[in-house]
């Protein structure tokens, strides 16, 4: 009513127009909780036009799907209670927020089963972890998170599961599901080291290093050496960087150093594909921009109360980030015929 008079109760000062507050009138609305009573205020020329509950409207059904999506944005039980409140007057109790969004439950297993393309050209693992309430007790879980990008350049999330702690086995397990889903052969997966030991298979692999306190003041400088190495044109210019970044860094920081050092082999790996397939590699763009979303929405929880709790608010929030990856990854055309080069019997079939 203040947007559409101009002007707040009271305030004259600002009252440019005859028009003016003229009481509330009582409506009564269906729910799924039953009928509720609201009073709709109104203005004496008769031009207000309510925006939630319009005129004539009898229903407010659709709650529940409002519980949903503001559960995926990350909005506390406690939030959700107070905006339905406010919005319309509705008392909700904890209890029957779970019930709603525990709806959704078989929606999860059917995604999660749901049949995949059989082949996909990147797949990206990780994981995140989260604090979760397990028998009395705050335990660190890991739920592991599979990115794929197929022949036609369209991403997709391949599926969350919730585990223990990040191991090389659960990713075995991971990869078997997806093989028992269709997925019959990946070009390139990116992966943690341990799990590409495990699984005994020639993969793009990156390197994570731990970011210490003492290694804020220097981070930025480290992290832009590191790129010149990973961004080099050639195998050979990297490892030229290396060293200039061994000068530079070496003494101070021997374990990143070494780490590079250790896993080149692995490292290497990307140097034998051109810039447009590398960029696709070493940036990861796809899951880091994801695990961004992911956390966005769980930074307000820092204890979920079972793994079925963080297991629907990771589902929300990527059924959020799906409807916004629409397009194809930039430029795919060219890196599909890049691909065909490397893997000409697995690509060449798929090419128009």
């Amino acid at each position: 009513m203040d947007q559409n008079l101009g002007y707040e109760k009271h305030d004259d000062s600002n009252k440019h127009t005859e028009n003016r507050r003229n009481g509330h009138s009582k409506k009564t609305i269906r729910s799924e909780y039953g009928d509720i009573t609201l009073e709709v205020p109104r203005d004496r020329d008769g031009e207000f036009e309510p925006l939630i509950v319009k005129k004539h409207q009898k229903s407010v059904a659709g709650i529940e799907e409002q519980i949903l999506l503001l559960y995926a944005k990350g909005v506390s039980t406690r939030e959700i209670q107070d905006h339905l409140q406010r919005l319309y007057g509705i008392e909700v109790s904890p209890t029957l927020i779970s019930n709603v969004t525990n709806k959704i439950m078989p929606l999860i297993k059917e995604w999660q089963n749901r049949p995949l393309p059989n082949i996909y050209a990147v797949v990206f693992m990780d994981a995140i972890h989260f604090n979760v309430r397990q028998d009395g007790q705050i335990t660190k879980k890991a739920a592991y998170i599979s990115v794929g990008i197929d022949l036609e350049g369209r991403k997709d999330v391949l599926g969350i599961w919730i585990g223990e702690h990040e191991s090389a086995k659960f990713w075995l397990n991971v990869l078997n599901e997806l093989k028992n889903r269709g997925v019959q052969d990946i070009l390139i997966i990116c992966v943690d080291k341990p799990a590409i030991r495990s699984l005994k298979c020639k993969s793009a692999s990156y390197i994570k290093f731990v970011i210490r306190f003492d290694m804020f003041q220097d981070i930025k400088k480290i992290t832009a050496g590191l790129k010149q190495i990973y961004t080099a044109s050639t195998e050979e210019a990297a490892l030229e960087e290396l060293n200039l970044f061994e000068t530079a860094w070496g003494e101070k920081y021997p374990l990143i150093v070494r780490s590079w050092r250790q896993n080149w082999a692995e490292i290497a790996t990307f140097f034998k594909y051109p810039p447009e397939i590398r960029k696709i590699i070493y940036t990861t763009n796809t899951i880091e921009s994801y695990h961004r979303q992911l956390r966005k929405v769980t930074k307000s929880k820092s204890i979920f109360p079972s793994d079925e709790a963080l297991l629907k608010m990771l589902y929300l929030a990527t059924q959020d980030v799906l409807r916004k990856w629409t397009g194809r990854v930039q430029n795919w055309g060219l890196i599909l015929l890049q691909f065909s080069v490397f893997f000409p019997e697995k690509v060449k079939p798929h090419l128009k």
